[in-house]
C-alpha cells in the first residue's frame, strides 16, 4: 500500500507495509483520509529521535515539503475519532497479547506533564514528584493526566512491565472553577476509570493497584464484584470489628461496624504481634529475595457517609532496618499476604513507564495548543508504548542480544532495545522486499540515507 502523498513529495517513505498490519485494529475508527495521515504521524512518532512534535514527524518521513501539512495536525484537533473507543481496543489487543488468562493486574498512577503558556488553560501548579523530596517541596506547572496501565510480564523483556491502555486528563481546579463546573478530585476521576476499565473487561477478573492516594472509601466502595483494590494503607487508619450479631430482642437500627481495632501502628509496636519471616521476589531498589517480617489480619475499613468495606491488611517490617514500616490493603480478604505484597510491587514499573515515555517517545516536548489535541496527543504517545512493546515481541527473539558494549554488561533487553528494534523494521521494511535476490545487495533511496543522517546530526 503506498502513500497518497507520494505523488506530491517524490523523496517521501511510503508507510511500511508492516506497520499497517500492526495498526490493522484500529483502522475502523478512521476515515480513509484520517488513517493514511495517522500512518505517517505513528511512523513519524516511532523514527523521530527528538521532539516529537507534526513537523518532526512530516521531516523524518521526507515531507518537509508537502503542502498539505496542516492536514496531519488537524487530524489532532478537528478529526473525528474517539480516542476512548481506541483506548477499548488497545486494552483488548494488550490483554489478549500478555494476559490471556488469570486475573488482569491494573496499576494507576498520575503524572505532571510540565507545560506552560496561557494557552493551556487545564493546566495547573502542582508538587512536581520527581524533583521534590521530604524536606524540599518543588512547584511545576502543567497538566495532570492518570493513567491505568496493564502490569504484566513482557516474555522478550523477562519482567513485569507497565503498558499504558487509558489515560485521562485532570483539569485543574482552578480551570473547572472557570468554567463553573465541580471540581473532580484524583479519586473522582480513578473511580470513573475503574468503571470504565471493568465495562470493557467484563469477563474477567481485574485487580487494580495504587499508591496511598488511592487509598480512600468511594473509590473502594464503587468496586464491581469481580474487582479488587490494592493500595497502602495509613498506619493511622480506622478500622473495626465486626457488628455483633443481632438476636429478636436487639433494639435499633443494625450496627454497620463493631467496636474498634488497635491501630496499625499499635499492633507495629506492640511485643504481643506474632511476626511471620517471608521471602519476597522483588522489593525497593530491585532488591532480589527480599527477607520480609509482616502480620495480617481483618477488619471493617470504614467512615462515615460510605458502607464499611472489609479489608485485609497487611503490616510489613524491613529485618534490616533501612525501609520504615508500611502498611497494605486489599478488599478481596481471600489474597494471601505475600500476594498482596506480590501484586503491589508490579506498580513500581509505572514510574519506569514514565521515564521511558519521557526519554524515547518525546512525552512533553509536543506543542499543541489547542485542548482537542492536547487531549490526543499525551495519551496516544502512552499508547504507542504500548503498542512498540507489544510489536516488539514480532520482531525480538530469544537470541536477540542487548545493545551492550565492553563497559556496559547489559544481559536483558530493555525497552531501548525493543524501540531501535521497530525502527529497524521500518526504515528498512521495503527495501528488503524490493531488494535483488542477493541478500548483500539493498539499495537504500538517497533521500532516506540523508534524513537518517540528519536523524543523527539533529538528535536532541
Amino acid at each position: 500500500m503506498t502513500d497518497h502523498n507520494e505523488n506530491c513529495v517524490g523523496s517521501s517513505d511510503p508507510v511500511p507495509h508492516i506497520l499497517h498490519q500492526w495498526l490493522s485494529s484500529f483502522r475502523p475508527w478512521f476515515t480513509a483520509p484520517s488513517w493514511e495521515h495517522l500512518l505517517v504521524l505513528v511512523m513519524g512518532a516511532i523514527l523521530s529521535p527528538g521532539k516529537r512534535t507534526v513537523s518532526s514527524c512530516l521531516r523524518i518521513t521526507g515531507r518537509a515539503e508537502a503542502g498539505n501539512f496542516s492536514l496531519y495536525h488537524q487530524l489532532l484537533n478537528r478529526a473525528r475519532w474517539n480516542p476512548r473507543t481506541l483506548a477499548s481496543r488497545l486494552l483488548s489487543v494488550v490483554v489478549a497479547r500478555l494476559v490471556p488468562a488469570g486475573p488482569v493486574i491494573i496499576g494507576m498512577d498520575d503524572t505532571i506533564e510540565r507545560r506552560w503558556g496561557p494557552k493551556i488553560a487545564a493546566r495547573g501548579i502542582y508538587r512536581d514528584p520527581v524533583r521534590s523530596s521530604h524536606g524540599h517541596f518543588v512547584k511545576a506547572s502543567g497538566l495532570r493526566w492518570l493513567s491505568f496501565m496493564v502490569l504484566a510480564p513482557v516474555p522478550w523483556a523477562k519482567c513485569i512491565k507497565a503498558l499504558p491502555v487509558l489515560t485521562l486528563l485532570c483539569p485543574s481546579e482552578r480551570y473547572d472553577k472557570k468554567r463553573g463546573r465541580k471540581h473532580k478530585l484524583l479519586t473522582d476521576w480513578a473511580r470513573q476509570g475503574v468503571l470504565q476499565l471493568c465495562r470493557w473487561l467484563p469477563g474477567r477478573d481485574i485487580i487494580f493497584v495504587g499508591d496511598s492516594s488511592f487509598a480512600v472509601h468511594t473509590l473502594a466502595a464503587a468496586l464491581p464484584h469481580k474487582a479488587i483494590l490494592i493500595t497502602r494503607l495509613r498506619l493511622d487508619a480506622s478500622l473495626f470489628a465486626p457488628p455483633d450479631q443481632r438476636h429478636e430482642h436487639t433494639l435499633g437500627r443494625p450496627a454497620q461496624k463493631g467496636m474498634p481495632q488497635p491501630k496499625l501502628k499499635t499492633i507495629l509496636h506492640h511485643p504481643k504481634t506474632v511476626w511471620q519471616r517471608i521471602t519476597a521476589s522483588s522489593w525497593y531498589g530491585r532488591e532480589t529475595n527480599k527477607s520480609l517480617d509482616i502480620t495480617s489480619s481483618t477488619g471493617l475499613w470504614y467512615r462515615r457517609g460510605t458502607p464499611p468495606k472489609l479489608i485485609r491488611w497487611v503490616l510489613v517490617r524491613d529485618p534490616s532496618g533501612r525501609r520504615e514500616p508500611q502498611a497494605f490493603m486489599s478488599t478481596n480478604t481471600d489474597l494471601e499476604p505475600a500476594q498482596i505484597i506480590a501484586y503491589f510491587v508490579r506498580r513500581w514499573q509505572i514510574e519506569v513507564t514514565f521515564a521511558e515515555t519521557r526519554a524515547h517517545l518525546g512525552i512533553e516536548t509536543q506543542r499543541q495548543w489547542s485542548g482537542n489535541a492536547i487531549l490526543r496527543t499525551t495519551p496516544s504517545l502512552l499508547a504507542l508504548y504500548s503498542l512498540v512493546t507489544v510489536w516488539a515481541g514480532d520482531v525480538l527473539s530469544q537470541k536477540t542480544r542487548p545493545y551492550a558494549a565492553a563497559w556496559y554488561k547489559k544481559t536483558d533487553l530493555t525497552f531501548t532495545d525493543a524501540m531501535a528494534a521497530v525502527r529497524l523494521v521500518l526504515w528498512s521494511d521495503d527495501l528488503y522486499r524490493h531488494s535483488p535476490s542477493n541478500p548483500e545487495m539493498h539499495k537504500i533511496p538517497p533521500g532516506r540515507l540523508q534524513r537518517m543522517a540528519q536523524a543523527l546530526c539533529f538528535a536532541a
